[in-house]
């Protein structure tokens, strides 16, 4: 796929994986639109990459925030690749230490922000892809969406978490094939620990405590590593319809790798 000259919509773009990707996919070439909550973060690393991106607050679960977000992408440029990364909740194990269960609302919660926000940015950049001309290979464009490790092997206190990860990887093969006779890919990403903002300021006590747990290499992934994989993705036009673990060879057990 040909990036230069293309834009792309990185959602949750101003986390550590979406900013990774932001970066990467600016410096291909790409004009990027970066789709996040976090106003303070998104604006600061648009303003960080200059006319090569903009940011703009969404919403997944909100339908005219992300048809707003995909429009701004097609204002800059054809749509070519759309990468989701957003973040959500938890919510917890399933019977707590007092017997009680998980509260219904809270694993709706979860499957809502993680599996239909997810479709919901899908859907609507696979139609605005859709109405672009295709390139040269008869590509239209990419849709990258996140799931982890979790979606396989979940543990203790991920029924919903894993439930919506696996979700994600089960819409891959079919969306791919809705979307095969217009030229566009659908491709999955399943990380497993990665340096993220997601596990709060103690980094260095997270990495020392999940790194011997990896195989190889033994500590955990950078964000970095999940952005090449997706410039990798946007390159390799035979990519479809598949799910990649990106993992250092880590499997989820019940005891004895959970730090």
């Amino acid at each position: 796929m040909q990036l230069e000259g293309s834009s792309a919509l990185v959602v949750g773009g101003a986390g550590g994986f979406g900013a990774a990707t932001v970066r990467r996919l600016a410096q291909a070439g790409a004009k990027v639109v970066v789709a996040d909550l976090a106003d303070e973060q998104g604006k600061a690393l648009a303003a960080e990459l200059g006319d090569r991106a903009v940011f703009l607050k969404t919403d997944v679960l909100d339908d005219d925030s992300v048809a707003a977000a995909v429009a701004a992408a097609v204002d800059l440029a054809p749509l070519r690749i759309s990468v989701d990364t957003h973040g959500g909740p938890g919510a917890g194990k399933t019977v707590d230490r007092e017997n009680n269960p998980v509260p219904m609302e809270a694993f709706r919660r979860v499957i809502d922000v993680f599996l239909n926000g997810s479709f919901n940015v899908l859907r609507q950049a696979a139609a605005a892809m859709a109405k672009s001309e295709p390139q040269d290979t008869g590509e239209r464009g990419l849709i990258v969406n996140t799931a982890s490790i979790a979606g396989y092997e979940g543990t203790a206190g991920q029924a919903a978490y894993g439930a919506a990860k696996a979700g994600i990887i089960g819409m891959t093969l079919p969306t791919a094939r809705d979307l095969a006779p217009i030229g566009i890919r659908v491709l999955t990403i399943a990380p497993g620990v990665f340096a993220t903002p997601a596990y709060g300021d103690n980094i260095e006590q997270v990495k020392q405590a999940w790194g011997p747990v990896v195989p190889f290499p033994k500590r955990m992934g950078e964000p970095d590593e999940y952005a090449r994989l997706v410039i990798a993705m946007a390159e390799n036009p035979y990519l479809n319809g598949e799910t990649i673990r990106l993992d250092g060879a880590l499997r989820f057990m019940l005891k004895g790798n959970r730090p």
